[in-house]
């Protein structure tokens, strides 16, 4: 039987359907809006045994026949997921998440398929809405219903579900999930907005997403779930105790290391007083207890493990121009947090081809974040990026791209490598910052630097605390991960995470305000070491010239089967790119072979002007007058009588073929041929010189006036 859920968002109808498609799931639905279409199953597998994690995936995918779309390659198949495939798994997994209770642990698995795909409504959205949807059919614990939204901003106006060509003229992109009760997951990037007009969008989006949430809650079916942990109440009071009377000496140990060697001792002595069957549930235990006082000790005392208060961030140091064959590079230190951001500059066949549900495009700057296990002090295998480093990086590479100059100021393909090197808390801020610094020290004209932070939170009831720079363990034990990113004029991109049901708008604005003046600091810092681009680039780079030629001049640099092209570059040792619209870019390492074909490009394109002389060679020569090319490609006709500065009988009396001459361009005629003058090239000196030397034979005949009178 066929269920149907119709939703109004942003003037489009939200289609949702459960019954027809994927019945042996758990739960499913068919999410629709204009012409694209998503399918969403969950299915879930009962723990057999008790875990001491919640065993969720979401995976999404797109499939370009949804589009109408043969993938390209040699399989003609998808393969491994897209860096925007991971990105919207991400989203679906922050946004849901944080619904389930802690004791939860039976394994989950979303995943949402692209079915259709209209090229103007994007499926993100609808996939965290179909997952909030099959959620609320499948009887599993959670708190509360989700809805999700985007919301743009043009011409100063807030837009609920804008299209994906209206996104393209927003000042905001910003995609919310939240419950009826408390924002869950903010995500996008903005163009230098401030803090005020942020916290307005945020309240908007919030409220468009109260009629999705209360149209979802009809679906919303009875939980019948039981915990797998049984509880014991004796070995939990015991451990407590225990861990409680060991946390009043943590404040001797401020170093993260120290801390974590101090909890594992703590977590042998209590393994000592049970038997070896009870060591798991202890493990449980001890972590759920410690966790608890860690986030009472800090709330009470009003400090943090490292000594540090609430808005204190941990001290900074910046360095450039570290790595002397890159092509700019920055060490950014923050605490035990640390980044090392290199720069690369390349041409435009280092541009990266972006394939999928949407239009072919290209893309000129990229930023790869790295995390190696030795960063947190761990061994681990190497493999491709993790769907952490695809975040983090996305992040970050949102953080810059709209302080990046323009392709027509600087026509080069950026990519920053950015290293962890030591993590403990906020790694993609500390990229932020790294990467800025170091495209200034590659000589990218940034109009300003781009700085970030992490903030955290621990609630318990009314009362909370916001933490400003927060370190990996107030991460893990507090309720907020917000991070945003900008420059002195405003917010460039943000990311948050909530763990609790209870965050409000009012704690929302305040958390905002407190990252404002921590990022304006950082800002500061990274001023006092660099504050401008480097006067030029890297002499390491390629050197890239450009130059923008009318289109219908393209052919003449193009020449006959590309012959003309061909020749400049074998001549210059330059490579050369044009584009449809007359824009040639010129490469090279060498500045000299650059100036040199630019130089050849400009004599084919340039329009002769009036009254100047020009080197010509004569290639044709008719009774009436002579064929010569000048600006190299070009030809106009000098007619006999203008040949020379007497009357002239036969055209090869003063030119040949294959003979170089000066000659001044007169002008146009009707159709649009040059004209050109020999006579009128030569000098003063030339014109006497040319004159004694013309034929006798050439002299008019004398008129005898005597006979005709």
């Amino acid at each position: 039987m066929t269920e149907s859920l119709k939703i109004e968002l942003g003037g489009k109808t939200i289609n949702i359907e459960t019954g027809l498609l994927a019945k042996q799931a758990a739960s499913s639905v068919m999410v629709s809006c204009g012409e694209t279409v998503v399918l969403v199953a969950l299915t879930t597998s009962k723990s057999a045994e008790p875990r001491d994690f919640f065993p969720l995936t979401c995976d999404y995918r797109e499939q370009t026949s949804a589009a109408g779309k043969i993938p390209g390659g040699f399989f003609k198949r998808e393969g491994r997921p897209s860096e925007r495939e991971i990105l919207i798994s991400r989203l679906m997994d922050r946004s849901v998440r944080p619904l389930f209770p802690e004791d939860f642990v039976d394994e989950v698995q979303l995943v949402s398929f692209v079915l259709s795909a209209d090229q103007e409504n994007d499926p993100d959205i609808l996939s965290v809405i179909g997952a909030s949807c099959s959620l609320a059919l499948s009887g599993l614990p959670f708190n509360g219903v989700l809805g999700c939204v985007r919301i743009g901003r043009i011409d100063e106006k807030f837009v609920v579900n804008p299209s994906i060509a209206e996104l393209e003229n927003s000042s905001l992109n910003l995609v919310l999930s939240g419950t009826d009760s408390s924002i869950v997951m903010l995500e996008g990037w903005a163009k230098e907005i401030s803090e005020d007009v942020f916290i307005d969008a945020t309240m908007f989006a919030y409220n468009a997403i109260q009629p999705v949430i209360e149209a979802i809650k009809s679906w919303k079916k009875e939980c019948c779930y039981t915990s797998a942990f049984i509880s014991e109440p004796e070995m939990e009071k015991d451990i407590e105790l225990f861990v409680r009377k060991k946390m009043e000496s943590i404040w001797d140990y401020p170093e993260k290391k120290q801390r974590n060697q101090y909890y594992e001792k703590m977590l042998e002595e209590v393994k000592l007083k049970y038997d070896q069957e009870k060591h798991s549930e202890v493990n449980r235990i001890f972590n759920k207890c410690l966790e608890k006082i860690i986030r009472q000790l800090i709330l009470t005392s009003g400090k943090r493990f490292d000594g540090r208060k609430a808005e204190e961030i941990r001290p900074i140091s910046c360095m450039v121009g570290l790595l002397p064959r890159t092509h700019g590079s920055a060490l950014f230190t923050r605490g035990q947090t640390q980044c090392l951001a290199s720069v690369t500059l390349g041409t435009k066949h280092d541009q990266q081809i972006v394939d999928g549900l949407f239009e072919e495009t290209s893309k000129r700057f990229m930023l790869h974040y790295n995390f190696p296990p030795f960063s947190v002090g761990e061994t681990g295998a190497f493999r491709g990026p993790s769907r952490r480093e695809i975040g983090h990086g996305s992040l970050a590479e949102r953080s810059l791209q709209f302080v990046i100059p323009s392709e027509e100021e600087f026509p080069y393909t950026i990519r920053i490598v950015a290293n962890i090197l030591e993590s403990n808390g906020s790694s993609s801020m500390a990229t932020v910052c790294a990467s800025s610094l170091a495209l200034m020290d590659g000589g990218i004209s940034l109009p300003k630097h781009v700085g970030g932070v992490a903030l955290g939170m621990i609630k318990e009831g009314e009362k909370y605390m916001l933490l400003t720079d927060i370190a990996g363990e107030e991460d893990h034990i507090g309720d907020l991960d917000l991070k945003i990113a900008g420059t002195s004029s405003g917010i460039t991109a943000f990311q948050m995470d909530v763990k609790t049901t209870e965050f409000s708008m009012h704690i929302l604005k305040e958390a905002v305000l407190q990252s404002k003046r921590a990022r304006d600091h950082i800002i500061e810092i990274m001023n006092n070491t660099l504050n401008a681009p480097r006067p030029e680039i890297s002499k390491y780079a390629p050197r890239i010239m450009t130059i923008k030629i009318p289109a219908d001049k393209i052919g003449l640099v193009i020449g006959g089967g590309g012959k003309t092209i061909r020749k400049i570059i074998e001549e210059t040792g330059a490579e050369i790119d044009i584009d449809d619209d007359g824009m040639i870019s010129i490469y090279s390492t060498e500045l000299d072979k650059c100036i040199a074909a630019l130089e050849r490009i400009k004599s084919i394109v340039e329009e002769p002007e009036v009254g100047k002389i020009y080197e010509g060679v004569v290639t044709r020569i008719f009774p009436f007058g002579a064929m010569v090319k000048f600006l190299n490609e070009q030809e106009g006709l000098v007619h006999i009588s203008e040949l020379a500065p007497y009357r002239v009988n036969r055209v090869e009396d003063v030119v040949n073929i294959g003979e170089n001459i000066k000659v001044k361009f007169v002008g146009f005629d009707e159709q649009g041929r040059a004209n050109l003058s020999r006579k009128q090239a030569l000098t003063s000196e030339e014109l006497e010189k040319e004159k004694r030397k013309m034929p006798q034979n050439n002299r008019p005949p004398r008129r005898d006036f005597r006979r005709q009178s």
